[in-house]
C-alpha cells in the first residue's frame, strides 16, 4: 500500500500542466535525437544541461529524464528502418532492418513501441519498489564504504565502456585529476590552476560535458563525410493477432532482462539488449528465424533497451553512485539543482523522487502516442542537412556555456575539451570514464579523508568493514580474472 500511496503522490506533481509539458518536450526532443545518426542522449543532455538553470528543478530533470528514454525508442526507428545504429540500439539491426528488407517496417516499428512501453512499465515498478529498498540499505554505509563502492564503480564501468580494463581506469584516473583542479576546499591551496585565476574554482562539469560529447561528436561525424538519403519505403502499422501473441512473451522477458541489467553497476541499455537478444536465441519457440527478421529479435531488445534506461535511475537515486555516463551526467544536472542523490534524497525531496517515478510512466504514454502512429513523420528529420544542424548546435552550445558565468573563458574551456574529445575518440579512447571520474573524484577524496579522520589514519578499516571488504575483494577478483585473461591470451599462438 505504501508504494500505491506514494505512486500517487508523485502522480499529483508529476500531472501538472508544466510538468506535463516538460515531459512531452523530452520525449520529442529524445525521439528526434535517437534519429539523428552520430547524436545521442550523452550529447543531447550535455548540450541541454545550462538550459536547466532557467527551469524549475521538477521540470528540469523530468525532461532531461525524458531525453534519456526517449531517445531509446528514437535510436530503433533508425536502426531498423535504415540501419543506423546508436550503442543501445544494434542490435535492433539485425532483425530490425531484415524486416525492413521484407517489406514488414510498420510490424517492426510497432513492436519496437509496444516492447518499449511494456518495458517501460516492468521497470517502472522495479524503480519504485526496489529504490526506497536501496536507499535504506544506502544509509548503512560508511565513509570507508562509499569509498570501496565508487571504486568497485569505477573498474566496472572502465571495463564496460572501453573494453579494457587499462583503458579504462587510465580515462577515470584523468577525469580524477581534472576535478581536484582549483581551491583545496580543506587547505584552502590551489591545486594544478597553473597561476590561471579562471581556474581558482576549477574546471566546469558543463564545459567538460559539451566538449567531450557535443563538440567531439559533432566533429567526429562531420569528419566521417558519410551521406544519408532520408527513408523512402513504406509504413503500415497494424500487426496481426498470432503476430501480437509473438511479441508480448518476448517484450516481457526482455523486460525482466533489462530491469536487471540497469541496476547493475556498469550495466545499462547497451548490455541489456545483447542480453535479451541471448535469451530469445535460447528461450524463443521460434529461436531458428531470430537473425533472418523474426519479430522475437525486434521485441526483446526493445523491452530490455527501455527497461534498463529507467532502471539505471536506481544506483544514481538510491545510493548516489552513477552507472554510466548518462546518469553521470543526470546526477550533475541534480547537483546544479541542488539536489544531492543518494540515501537521503527520498526522505528530503519526496516530490521530487516520486513525481520523476510517475513521469516516466506519463513518457511511456506519450512515447506509443506520439511516435507509433507518427513515426512517418518522424523520418523527415533525415531531410535536414547537416551543413545546417551541425553549426546550429555548435552556436546554442556556445550560447549555454556562455550564459553560466558570462564568461568567454567557459567557452574557451568547452572548445579545448571538445578537442581533447574528438583526440579520444580517434585513439579508440572513450569519454565515458573520464566524465564518471570527473564526478565522483572529489567525492571520493572526500569520503576518503573521511574515513581516514574517523580510522586515526589507519587504512585497516577499509578492509575490516564487512561492505567495504567485500568491495574491495570483488575489485581483487575482477582484477585477477582480468591478469588471467591476458595471460591465456598471449600464450594462444598467433595466426600467421
Amino acid at each position: 500500500m505504501d508504494i500505491i500511496n506514494n505512486l500517487a503522490f508523485g502522480f499529483e506533481h508529476a500531472l501538472t500542466v508544466q510538468n506535463l509539458m516538460y515531459c512531452a518536450i523530452g520525449c520529442v526532443v529524445g525521439t528526434l535525437i535517437g534519429l539523428l545518426p552520430g547524436l545521442g542522449p550523452l550529447s543531447t543532455i550535455s548540450l541541454l544541461l545550462p538550459l536547466t538553470y532557467s527551469i524549475p528543478t521538477d521540470g528540469s530533470l523530468i525532461m532531461l529524464a525524458g531525453i534519456y528514454y526517449g531517445a531509446q525508442y528514437g535510436d530503433s526507428v533508425s536502426a531498423i528502418t535504415m540501419k543506423i545504429p546508436h550503442a543501445s540500439s544494434i542490435v535492433a539491426c539485425i532483425d530490425g532492418y531484415q524486416m525492413t528488407l521484407k517489406g514488414q517496417t510498420g510490424l517492426a516499428l510497432f513492436t519496437a513501441g509496444i516492447s518499449s512501453f511494456i518495458g517501460g512499465t516492468v521497470a517502472i515498478v522495479v524503480l519504485a519498489t526496489l529504490s526506497p529498498l536501496l536507499g535504506e540499505v544506502g544509509l548503512m554505509f560508511g565513509p570507508a564504504d562509499y569509498c570501496a563502492l565508487m571504486l568497485f564503480g569505477f573498474f566496472c564501468v572502465s571495463f564496460v565502456t572501453t573494453g579494457s580494463i587499462l583503458n579504462g581506469l587510465a580515462m577515470t584516473m584523468i577525469g580524477i585529476l581534472l576535478g581536484s583542479i582549483g581551491t583545496d576546499v580543506n587547505s584552502g591551496q590551489m591545486r594544478f590552476t597553473m597561476d590561471l585565476p579562471f581556474l581558482m574554482d576549477g574546471i566546469g562539469l558543463i564545459s567538460i560535458a559539451l566538449g567531450c560529447f557535443g563538440i567531439a561528436e559533432i566533429v567526429k561525424n562531420l569528419d566521417n563525410h558519410q551521406e544519408l538519403t532520408p527513408f523512402s519505403g513504406e509504413i503500415n502499422l497494424i500487426p496481426t493477432w498470432p503476430e501480437f501473441k509473438r511479441i508480448i512473451p518476448s517484450a516481457l522477458r526482455g523486460s525482466v532482462i533489462g530491469s536487471v541489467m540497469g541496476i547493475l553497476p556498469g550495466g545499462g541499455p547497451v548490455l541489456a539488449q545483447f542480453a535479451a537478444y541471448a535469451a530469445e536465441k535460447r528461450f524463443s519457440k521460434y529461436s531458428a528465424e531470430i537473425g533472418h527478421g523474426a519479430i522475437e529479435g525486434v521485441a526483446g531488445q526493445a523491452a530490455a533497451d527501455e527497461a534498463a534506461a529507467r532502471t539505471s535511475f536506481i544506483p544514481l537515486m538510491s545510493i548516489g553512485i552513477p552507472e554510466n555516463a548518462v546518469m553521470a551526467l543526470m546526477m550533475a544536472a541534480f547537483i546544479v539543482k541542488g539536489v544531492q542523490p543518494g540515501p537521503n534524497m527520498i526522505a528530503t525531496h519526496p516530490d521530487l523522487f516520486w513525481g520523476l517515478v510517475a513521469s516516466m510512466w506519463i513518457g511511456n504514454v506519450f512515447l506509443v502516442v506520439l511516435n507509433v502512429p507518427l513515426v512517418r513523420y518522424w523520418l523527415t528529420v533525415f531531410k535536414i542537412p547537416f551543413s545546417v544542424l551541425f553549426p546550429s548546435i555548435l552556436f546554442f552550445c556556445c550560447v549555454g556555456t556562455f550564459s553560466i558565468n558570462n564568461s568567454l573563458d567557459d567557452v574557451y574551456i568547452t572548445a579545448t575539451f571538445g578537442l581533447i574529445g574528438y583526440m579520444f575518440m580517434r585513439l579508440g579512447l572513450e569519454a565515458a570514464p573520464l566524465m564518471l571520474g570527473f564526478i565522483l573524484g572529489p567525492m571520493l577524496e572526500e569520503y576518503f579523508r573521511r574515513a581516514l579522520l574517523l580510522s586515526r589514519g589507519n587504512f585497516g578499516t577499509f578492509f575490516t568493514r564487512p561492505i567495504s571488504g567485500t568491495l574491495l575483494a570483488l575489485i581483487g577478483i575482477f582484477v585477477a580474472w582480468q591478469l588471467i585473461a591476458f595471460f591465456l591470451d598471449s600464450r594462444k599462438p598467433k595466426a600467421a
